[in-house]
């Protein structure tokens, strides 16, 4: 080897490692700034109804395929009348609002360019009060973009992104700083997250979110109602970031199993209760990191369904002050998961003499009242062994796994110790829509199933024990 190839070789091993070309991460900066949208503007029919229009003005649109990019810059409603599509023909962004009071209804918007660094839009508001319905959105990069357009409505709109890959796709919904909108009765599929960004006073109702990165994220937006939301088959149903007094109550969070898979995931937020929601197939139920962030109000979670996840719950140790009751865990591989090293202590799993339902509880109740006559303990053998052999998560959701866990229920002489206690267990689920309990096993292939696991649990911990040698 040369000396002059050593030394080339040695600088670039000390050099600072030079930073990678990535798009923007819109979770931590401010939207662009915009340039006007490609191609001229307000030069077709429907712009020059609108340049001859007067504020209050109703301007109707007949069907038809419009090739045009449009400036909404005075107080109208502009309403479609039997289907018309607006056409933006692969460039730029198509409809810009810039007035307040405007209503756009009965549309479809198609053909945004594909420049995330322009964004490019089918429609963005940049005033207050734009009220945007009824409309279909197909083949765009953004799909609305509301920016400071404080009591803004977005309903009954059908949303659906470019078929690119997902990180290379826009945000379907976009709010920033638009206090006291209404997000309705929307369907947003195969984008990238719907996001509310330093938003006050939103309400989130009726909306569906499928087959996206994030079915609703929020970051510092406070006082935000979400209530009867579907998010399906999304990396993550709802997150929440460095946000306070947030009620989610109500909504379906199915199947989302991308690499996080939350169904919902709260980080370092405040003042929250959690209720009435249905949680199920996800990779983790419900993953809680730093929240409540203060003590100003327990972290409240009740009359929630969680079955048939991965992980029901998953605690980071700085999870503290959450109260869990009346929910129901039902078939989830491991019910309640500590990630890191730490203990449930600061939680409790009841409130007053009401607990949760557990399907895994062996309890019973002689006299009649609902609660269980004995506290329900969370053990998991299989974790035990995963802290002491961490080559063994190679099993992490195998048969395997759910082999050792039917094992150390049955002999107890191998239990580990509690990650945490139910005092109150409930006998009997909370009442909750049927469709949860529909794929339920019957009990004969239960029967069966529980011999399968016995036998290869016994081999494994039998092949174990002499590494292992039971629970210190």
């Amino acid at each position: 080897m040369s000396t002059r190839l050593s030394i080339l070789i040695v600088a670039v091993g000390l050099s600072p490692a030079l930073p990678c070309a990535a798009e923007p991460d819109p979770h931590t900066a401010a939207p662009a700034k915009r340039q006007a949208a490609a191609g001229p503007v307000n030069t077709g029919v429907i712009g020059m109804r609108i340049a001859a229009a007067r504020d209050g003005d109703t301007v109707e649109i007949g069907p038809g395929i419009y090739r045009e990019h449009i400036r909404i810059d005075r107080s109208i409603r502009l309403v479609g009348r039997g289907g018309p599509v607006i056409d933006g023909g692969g460039s730029g962004d198509i409809i810009e609002i810039v007035a307040p009071g405007v209503v756009l209804r009965g549309f479809t918007i198609r053909g945004t360019g594909i420049d995330l660094d322009q964004e490019n839009a089918a429609v963005r508001a940049t005033a207050a009060g734009a009220v945007i319905e009824d409309n279909t959105l197909e083949d765009v990069l953004f799909g609305i973009d509301l920016r400071e357009a404080p009591g803004s409505v977005v309903r009954g709109n059908r949303i659906g992104g470019k078929k690119l890959d997902i990180a290379r796709r826009g945000d379907g919904l976009r709010l920033w700083r638009c206090d006291g909108a209404l997000i309705e009765n929307n369907t947003v599929h195969d984008g990238r997250d719907s996001i509310l960004w330093y938003s006050k006073g939103i309400t989130v109702r009726g909306n569906t979110g499928r087959d996206c990165r994030y079915g609703l994220h929020l970051m510092f937006s406070d006082g935000v109602t979400i209530e009867n939301n579907l998010f399906a088959n999304n990396s993550v149903g709802i997150y929440l970031m460095y946000t306070s007094g947030v009620n989610i109550s109500g909504n379906t969070l199915y199947r989302n199993r991308g690499p996080s898979g939350y169904g919902i995931g709260l980080k370092e937020t405040d003042r929250f209760t959690v209720t009435g929601n249905r949680i199920s197939a996800n990779r983790v139920g419900v993953y809680i990191d730093g929240s409540p962030f203060t003590a100003a109000q327990p972290g409240d979670f009740h009359r929630n369904t969680i079955a048939y996840n991965d992980i029901g719950f998953t605690f980071l140790p700085s999870a503290r002050n959450n109260e869990l009751y009346e929910n129901n865990f039902i078939d989830n591989i491991d019910q309640v998961s500590v990630a890191g090293r730490g203990s449930l202590e600061a939680n409790r799993f009841w409130k007053g003499e009401r607990g949760n339902y557990w399907s895994d509880y062996t309890g019973y109740d002689q006299n009649g009242d609902g609660v269980g006559d004995f506290i329900h303990e969370s053990w998991t053998l299989f974790e035990n062994m995963v802290d002491r052999e961490p080559k063994l998560r190679l099993f992490l959701f195998s048969p395997a796994q759910q082999a050792v866990e039917f094992v150390g229920r049955a002999l107890p002489s191998v239990r580990p110790e509690p990650k945490f206690i139910d005092e109150v267990p409930l006998m009997r689920p909370v009442p909750l829509p049927a469709d949860v309990y529909a794929s339920t096993p019957s009990a004969a292939s239960l029967g069966a199933l529980a011999v399968g696991l016995l036998l290869s649990g016994g081999a494994i911990v039998g092949a174990a024990g002499g590494r292992f040698g039971g629970p210190k």
